[in-house]
């Protein structure tokens, strides 16, 4: 356990197997974090991560990938959702790749994950002791974008993908007492996020969550002022970020297990590379 250091992880849909590909090599050498935030994808991985199981985020996200229940127009013409959110979050872990609850709560790092709350477009953060069992229930809610999934409620709230309103939660965790934290980003260097050019199709989709058109028209914003924000902290030496050093020629959903692969086995190399310095950090 590295203690009093946080780890960070971006969202990103599949282009998340590159965190999927850092965290299992964090599994094998047995680096753990006390403090574990996460939005949508990562905070999916985080969670087979926290499980310790080894080998389980490669299955679900690249040995699955091919199957229409998982991702496919057919899910969409079905249900309006292109990724099938009742496989990934309900028969993948209860039935096909059992996910070891038991290993998870019995886990004594805290895991959070952040969604977006649809009313006032805010990130709402869930910890171990808000969701208790219900923790595949806030994993879906913080995987579910706009348009291609349905809005998830929970505790008297409605929530969608936390990449919306805060998708890197560094700010989060350091205010959680992690005061250095290694980031996990799913975007090469240099990458800035571009304004939306969705936003009437916003309104009209969801004309009564003015707090959720306000999140996504500000999205872009936010996103790049979170990286200067971590190009400071990184100067500061309070912060160390693992991220694709080339552009990636994976989509948010790529369905291509081959390029899906080669990522996964690019995150697990960067991380490789960089033990050295986590345990000089």
């Amino acid at each position: 356990m590295i203690s009093e250091t946080g780890l960070v992880l971006e969202g990103g849909g599949m282009r998340g197997v590159y965190t999927a590909g850092v965290l299992e090599y964090f599994l094998e050498q047995e680096l753990f974090f006390p403090y574990v935030i996460g939005v949508s994808a990562g905070a999916c991985n985080a969670a087979s991560y926290l499980s310790k199981q080894k080998g389980r985020n490669k299955i679900v996200n690249v040995e699955y990938i091919k199957d229409p229940r998982y991702i496919s127009w057919r899910n969409y013409f079905k249900s309006r959702q292109f990724f099938g959110m009742d496989f990934i979050f309900d028969e993948i872990p209860n039935k096909l790749v059992p996910y070891h609850y038991d290993e998870f709560y019995k886990n004594q790092s805290e895991f959070v994950i952040g969604a977006t709350d649809c009313h006032t477009g805010e990130p709402v953060y869930f910890r171990k002791e808000d969701y208790g069992k219900d923790m595949l229930k806030i994993l879906k809610a913080s995987s579910s974008l706009p348009f291609i999934a349905t809005e998830v409620n929970f505790q008297d709230r409605i929530l969608l993908d936390g990449g919306i309103s805060d998708p890197i939660p560094i700010k989060k965790a350091q205010q959680d007492g992690f005061k250095k934290n290694i980031v996990i980003l799913t975007r090469n260097r240099g990458y800035t996020k571009k304004p939306s050019k969705f936003e009437f199709l916003v309104k009209r989709k969801y004309p009564e969550y003015t707090g959720l058109q306000n999140a996504l028209s500000d999205r872009y914003q936010i996103y790049n002022e979170t990286l200067r924000y971590l190009e400071q902290e990184e100067k500061n030496g309070t912060v160390l970020v693992i991220q694709p050093q080339q552009p990636l020629a994976v989509g948010r959903m790529e369905r291509n297990p081959q390029k899906l692969e080669k990522l996964y086995l690019q995150g697990y190399e960067d991380a490789r590379k960089y033990l050295e310095k986590i345990k000089q950090f």
